[in-house]
């Protein structure tokens, strides 16, 4: 015969009251709070590098923009994207604000230039998005002060043109993880090709500067910089390169007989990638080093070319020395010594990537524009010798070419031959893009005749087929 059992209305309400409360905890525990969320897009928003091109050149106020990004159409001004409610985005709703990460529409509905990575940040997830919202509203200073405005030559100049590239070039298609790779290889999958945009820089572009993404992370133009082939290939890529040089490399910048970062990669790491988490990093090598092998065409590593030579020392007996010799042993024995084999501080010039590369344009770009680098707590610089050097300090194309050459010859890939006008190519910020040349009035002029003969031709043919 059963019992029943008789609960007292105060105990009833008590265990009510206990359910609800532990309900309400486990929810608590479950959902972040709002700080924690700033945090998060706090480090997304370093992860992504925002800081590089928005942090104020001048002020140095985060985010508040004003920084000049030169590229083959003109220099682009990085907007001010504080949440200053009159200068920045502080009164973008997050759904307007997504819409600017991933498609390159700001609030206005103004199309943004992909120096803006959108093309790879449209991969970005809901929960970064709405993280990095929150910091950006919430955990970043406004700054009344509006950044400078764009002025791209015409037809650049008009905005609404990026919509048709868009149409060619960009996706809005998420992150999705594979199911048959671990977690590991899909968080470096997202680092790398989401929230760093490695293939921004690392993979070629078309005459439509466009990504070639069939030929993703096999190198590309950056300006007057090469950003080298970072595939799995042993020769060409990184293959070659152990998972603890590869992890250094991304902490410091730098990698005896391997690779020195300057340019755009050294800003890269100074700015984001050294304050990584060590999982993050590792996660990053883990990808690239099973990315297939791309675009490989060297029969030698840029890695291991090159040795020590005496050359230095024994042209000081001679009537004639090269003119590349008297620019080495003026400005730059000094510091990588006669040899070539660098210091503690200053580093080799063979096994160099600079020097050992199948194309001269970092090494010409160092020569030119130097090296600075804030990473793991040390500040590495070389002097430029280009248009920021001193005047006794400054050379010239042609010296820029011959100490090149020198170098090349002596430490490094001496199947190559640096010319004056390379060096003038380099100097004026890199090679470019047939889609560049659309700013030419010639080029506009001769645009609008054909247009014109094709629209006479055509009123021809309208006109005699009404005759008939």
């Amino acid at each position: 015969m059963s019992r029943s059992v008789k609960v007292r209305p105060t105990s009833l309400a008590l265990i009510i009251g206990l359910s609800v409360f532990s309900g309400k905890a486990v929810q608590a525990a479950d959902t972040p709070s709002a700080s924690t969320i700033i945090e998060q897009g706090k480090y997304l928003s370093v992860a992504a590098d925002c800081g590089a091109c928005h942090n104020s050149p001048t002020s140095g106020a985060a985010m508040a923009g004003g920084y000049a990004i030169a590229s083959p159409m003109g220099n682009i001004i990085a907007s001010n994207i504080t949440p200053s409610v009159t200068a920045g985005i502080g009164n973008y709703t997050e759904q307007q604000f997504a819409r600017a990460v991933r498609e390159g529409v700001n609030a206005q509905g103004d199309h943004l230039y992909p120096a803006m990575p959108y093309t790879s940040y449209s991969k970005m997830t809901d929960s970064d998005i709405h993280a990095l919202y929150q910091y950006f509203m919430h955990g970043v200073q406004p700054v009344d002060t509006p950044a400078p405005a764009t002025k791209l030559p015409f037809p650049f100049s008009i905005r609404s043109s990026m919509a048709l590239w868009n149409m060619l070039f960009a996706s809005q298609q998420r992150f999705t993880p594979d199911s048959q790779k671990s977690a590991q290889l899909n968080r470096g999958d997202y680092l790398v090709n989401v929230l760093e945009h490695c293939d921004a820089c690392h993979t070629p572009r078309n005459f439509l500067m466009g990504q070639k993404n069939d030929l993703a992370l096999s190198g590309g133009q950056v300006g007057s910089w090469y950003a080298p082939n970072i595939t799995s290939d042993k020769t060409a890529g990184i293959g070659s390169w152990s998972d603890d040089q590869l992890f250094q490399y991304l902490k410091t910048g730098h990698v005896a007989g391997k690779a020195q970062a300057a340019g755009p990669m050294a800003e890269a790491i100074e700015n984001s990638l050294q304050h990584l988490s060590d999982d993050d990093l590792h996660a990053i090598v883990a990808w690239l080093k099973q990315v297939p092998a791309s675009g490989a065409t060297a029969t030698e590593s840029r890695f291991t070319q090159g040795a020590p030579s005496d050359s230095e020392a024994a042209m000081r007996a001679t009537d004639h020395p090269d003119a590349g010799w008297v620019v080495f042993s003026n400005s730059c024995a000094n510091c990588h010594q006669a040899n070539g084999e660098g210091s503690q501080f200053y580093p080799s010039l063979f096994h160099n990537s600079a020097t050992g590369a199948a194309q001269p344009d970092n090494l010409i770009a160092t020569i030119l524009f130097g090296v600075r680098r804030h990473a793991d707590g040390q500040y590495v610089a070389m002097p430029a010798f280009g248009p920021a050097a001193s005047f006794v300090d400054r050379l010239n194309d042609q010296q820029v070419a011959d100490v090149a050459n020198y170098v090349l010859k002596n430490y490094g890939n001496a199947s190559l031959t640096v010319t004056a006008d390379q060096v003038k190519t380099v100097r004026e910020g890199g090679p470019v893009p047939a889609i560049a040349y659309l700013s030419n009035p010639a080029v506009l002029a001769i645009g609008a005749l054909i247009v014109l003969v094709i629209l006479g031709l055509i009123v021809t043919a309208v006109r005699r087929r009404g005759k008939k």
